[in-house]
């Protein structure tokens, strides 16, 4: 039997933890959202919908899905399924991809509800099942920072992606005022002041291991795309508690989400 060794059982033991703390509950499906509505009925689905785009309206002028119509489009990280209707309802040809089985299960009700379908499969983003130049759009909507290896995963999507193909999607920022809320938390408040930024969104944001990037990181990552922008967006997590007055003259490079396009 072939030996792992211990960076390659880290690895392993890290995605593993990543994936169990999604299977248990896909992203967008909490019980401050959904309440005590019956699980994966249609009422479920809406309440998990409007509450998404109420949160962040953002997504649909990032996405602008009805302008992909016709084109061949990957989904990284499906989740709850709520971003994936809305390519299915732009009539795109739609194939997607979950670390868990929970996000496809639950995506492919989510679609049926509707009368949609889809190409789902459980896999590991890090090597992507489809062929070179497949795709005109890979999106990933805050998912590729839980990777154990993003750049992996930004490889694959480059691969599959046509020339000229678009990636459209959304990772965290580390210099944000949520991550600074995070800071203050777990690292000021229990006396340990010299904990950096991103060992606390490691540890204490979602499942362990996850990541937020500078603006200047992020251009490194796509270093192999063309066309690179990264938009930094405010959102409640960064605005929540503070007054309106204020939330107004706060600066979008203070955002958590950064918005990100890249051409292959």
């Amino acid at each position: 039997m072939e030996k792992v060794n211990p960076r390659q059982q880290n690895e392993i033991d890290l995605n593993q933890k990543v994936r169990s703390y999604w299977e248990a509950e896909p992203c967008g499906t909490e019980a401050d959202i959904v309440g005590d509505l019956p699980e994966q009925t249609l009422a479920w689905f809406e309440q998990i919908e409007s509450y998404r785009y109420t949160a962040e309206p953002f997504i649909h002028s990032v996405a602008q899905f009805s302008r992909h119509h016709g084109k061949k489009i990957l989904e990284v990280g499906v989740g709850a399924g709520t971003d994936h209707l809305q390519w299915a309802r732009a009539g795109a040809e739609c194939y997607g991809v979950d670390l868990t089985e929970a996000g496809i299960a639950t995506t492919r009700t989510h679609l049926a509800h509707y009368g949609f379908t889809s190409n789902l499969q459980r896999v590991d983003a890090e090597v992507l099942p489809f062929d070179d130049a497949f795709f005109d759009v890979v999106y990933s909507w805050g998912v590729i920072h839980h990777s154990e290896h993003p750049e992996r995963i930004l490889a694959e999507i480059r691969r599959v992606l046509k020339p000229g193909g678009l990636f459209l999607g959304m990772m965290y920022g580390r210099h944000s005022l949520a991550v600074y809320k995070y800071w203050v938390k777990h690292a000021l408040l229990k006396g340990k002041p010299s904990r950096s930024l991103a060992d606390v969104v490691w540890h204490h944001v979602e499942s362990i291991g996850t990541k937020a990037y500078t603006v200047p990181e992020l251009r490194q990552l796509f270093a192999p795309f063309q066309d690179f922008s990264a938009e930094p967006l405010l959102t409640r997590s960064d605005t929540g508690n503070l007054p309106a007055w204020l939330c107004t003259l706060l600066p979008n490079r203070l955002g958590w989400f950064i918005a990100l396009r890249a051409v292959k």
